[in-house]
């Protein structure tokens, strides 16, 4: 399968990529943990359909300590027990937040209330930003048919 667009050989695409790596660069390095923020990012990917970023974030969880476990759970998060409360606040919010379109309130107050019990403000700030984001790149590679399989843990920085 090869992609409908070449991202890495468009001067444009690789700018608006640059930009939005920049968002992700300060997410990286902000108080809300690394772990769930590849959490997130996997149960996002998984419900977008996006095979390039679930083989992309399950690896580099892996290559950052992830527990193979965890990983292979976390598409059943409501019934596993190896996630902590603050972790399934934030994928209750990832889903909802990924799942806008499926329900006409959006995120619940409920949901979002969970979460705020667990992160504080900035933390909140940059976890509802990763969801916005994985999203982003979601979107990108399923429109353009990217596939997956081929990534290596820090293959883009």
């Amino acid at each position: 399968m090869d992609a409908r667009l070449d991202y890495l050989g468009s001067p444009l695409a690789l700018k608006v990529v640059k930009h939005i790596n920049s968002a992700g660069a300060v997410l990286h390095e902000s108080a809300l943990p690394a772990a769930t923020q590849e959490l997130v990012k996997l149960r996002a990917s998984q419900i977008n359909g996006c095979g390039f970023c679930t083989d992309m974030h399950t690896k580099d969880a892996l290559h950052a300590g992830e527990s193979q476990q965890r990983l292979h759970l976390v598409a059943v998060w409501r019934e596993a027990k190896v996630f902590t409360e603050a972790e399934r606040a934030a994928l209750e919010l990832a889903e909802q937040g990924t799942r806008i379109a499926d329900a006409a309130g959006g995120v619940t107050d409920e949901a979002w209330a969970n979460a705020a019990k667990h992160y504080d403000d900035d933390q909140l700030v940059a976890l509802v930003a990763v969801i916005a984001l994985i999203n982003t790149y979601n979107r990108m590679n399923v429109i353009i048919g990217q596939p997956a399989g081929d990534y290596q843990p820090g293959q883009f920085g």
